[in-house]
């Protein structure tokens, strides 16, 4: 009997490079404030948020993941028919099918290419990480496209106090190939299915439909995903720390989930992140993206300066399901 050909196996894989876009329009507290009965000042203190990018009505999702896609693969300067696989990390995908990610791989000439959606909300891109270092070393791509995407406002109730007033629209995408060295750690994960509804929607889209719920929105039970975050996900960081075979300090960067600022910085005295280690903290003036939020943050470092090429990050994301991934990545 003859045996199955072996894929031939690539070692290691890390980030060639990262694309970024956000909605176009910058939503102030004061905007927000009003419908929610609240203030400038309650929503800085409790979220550490002073604008949030949102995209006009004729800003898709899809218009900022081929921004934020073309820019990756410019950067990692490859063909985009060189990638083998699209992944696409959203929960705001206005279509339950076809999948976003097969329109994306079409749009930026990744023509034929293995595509399909995640839904790990802010998770998700961390998510779609794991799973293109797996597809690189398993020699089933060469280069993978990776997508956190949301467009959030579209499921945004302006009266809810819970979620309403974090969120942003934006886009992140990372191309990941093979590498002489390792660049992408084990990954951490999991879920906590026993909190599944701390964070979700209003409704289901049956019960929409059959006139029992308005458009179904995202809301949290706000203390509850805080206790978990810090807590529960301290634990999942140090793991990933440990599975890398690596320090707080030798970190370079910290580039959790932009919850808001408060869990950010509770997560980072958890561990014990010195200052030399830079914390991201993109939320401040784009907001929470849920699946956009890591890339783009990391995007931000390295745009500004503040990290360099070749060092490590940390990055964490967690959010509704519960789902939770964490790895270190070198960055691009």
């Amino acid at each position: 009997m003859k045996q199955l050909k072996q894929t031939e196996q690539i070692k290691f894989s890390r980030i060639y490079a990262l694309g970024a876009a956000r909605g176009d329009l910058a939503v102030t507290n004061d905007e927000i404030a009003g419908p929610i009965d609240s203030s400038d000042e309650w929503i800085r203190q409790r979220t550490g948020i002073i604008t949030r990018k949102r995209a006009s009505a004729d800003r898709s999702l899809m218009d900022m993941a081929i921004e934020a896609s073309n820019e990756a693969i410019g950067k990692a300067g490859i063909d985009a028919s060189e990638i083998g696989a699209v992944i696409l990390a959203t929960i705001s995908f206005p279509y339950q099918t076809p999948s976003g990610a097969s329109l994306l791989a079409e749009s930026v000439g990744a023509h034929g290419a293995a595509a399909y959606d995640i839904s790990a909300a802010c998770a998700g891109y961390c998510y779609g990480i794991a799973q293109a270092d797996s597809l690189v070393r398993s020699g089933v791509a060469k280069y993978v496209l990776v997508v956190g995407g949301e467009k959030l406002s579209d499921f945004v109730e302006p009266t809810d106090r819970s979620i309403s007033f974090l969120l942003g629209d934006g886009a992140g995408a990372a191309i990941v190939g093979p590498s002489d060295h390792p660049g992408i750690s084990k990954t951490v994960w999991g879920s906590d299915g026993s909190n599944w509804d701390k964070v979700g929607m209003t409704g289901s889209l049956i019960d929409f439909r059959d006139g029992k719920t308005s458009w179904p929105t995202l809301v949290q039970e706000g203390q509850s995903v805080f206790r978990w975050a810090v807590w529960e996900m301290a634990k999942v960081a140090k793991e990933a720390l440990a599975a890398a075979g690596l320090e707080p300090e030798d970190l370079s960067a910290l580039v959790t989930h932009q919850a808001n600022t408060r869990i950010i910085d509770e997560l980072a005295k958890q561990l014990n992140i010195p200052e030399s280690v830079v914390v991201a903290r993109d939320i401040v003036d784009t907001g929470n993206t849920s699946a956009a939020s890591i890339p783009l943050a990391m995007h931000r470092l390295l745009a500004e300066g503040q990290v360099k090429s070749g060092g490590y990050a940390l990055e964490i994301g967690f959010g509704a399901g519960l789902a939770y991934a964490a790895q270190v990545v070198e960055l691009p």
